[in-house]
């Protein structure tokens, strides 16, 4: 039995020597989707491949928080972002310019934005270990006399699996946890010629 320790010993010491692994070590394909924003104010949406980094896709949707509440009290939520742009030389989630559709009705257009606001910058750092859930989250202390008027701030965050049917088309759709019962939600991304 003694002669065990030394090399659990050892191996305890090779584990530390390497270090923590800067990689998750359960790889999937799946993103991570977090909808936010002020109950009364507009809803933003947050692409993300990882949660510790920058989303790399942000775009304030034309519609309320309150709306999209309503529309997820239906239990299917299909939201299409439509970019008419005629070139090929960008990605498609690098595009600017979308025409936003919640549930077949088109609610405007957004402009995808390279750099955070304040408020998404909290948002981001609060969630930063955050898989999944829903919840209110803590106003930020800087902007509690503008936010009040808004009331408070709410996320959704889930996993989305990845799916690119072409160059000028991808859709995200919702991952629910074994066995839970939630609302059916995707996003679509297309490119229209």
């Amino acid at each position: 039995m003694f002669k065990l320790f030394p090399m659990l010993t050892s191996g305890c010491k090779m584990v530390a020597l390497l270090g923590r692994p800067r990689k998750p070590m359960l790889k999937d394909s799946a993103t991570t989707g977090t909808i936010f924003g002020y109950r009364k104010g507009r809803v933003s949406l947050a692409i993300q491949e990882d949660t510790r980094q920058m989303p790399m896709f942000l775009i304030e949707l034309p519609m309320l928080t309150s709306a999209l509440n309503k529309e997820m009290a239906s239990d299917i939520v299909r939201i299409a972002l439509e970019s008419e742009t005629k070139t090929n030389k960008k990605k498609l989630l690098e595009e600017f310019v979308w025409a936003v559709y919640c549930n077949g009705r088109k609610v405007g257009y957004s402009i995808r934005r390279k750099q955070l606001s304040d408020d998404e910058l909290h948002v981001m750092q609060h969630l930063r270990g955050v898989s999944m859930g829903a919840g209110v989250l803590p106003s930020s202390n800087n902007n509690d006399k503008d936010n009040s008027l808004d009331g408070e701030m709410t996320y959704m965050r889930a996993r989305f699996e990845r799916v690119v049917g072409s160059k000028d088309s991808e859709a995200l759709y919702m991952i629910n946890p074994d066995g839970a019962q939630g609302p059916e939600f995707s996003i679509f991304f297309v490119r229209a010629h």
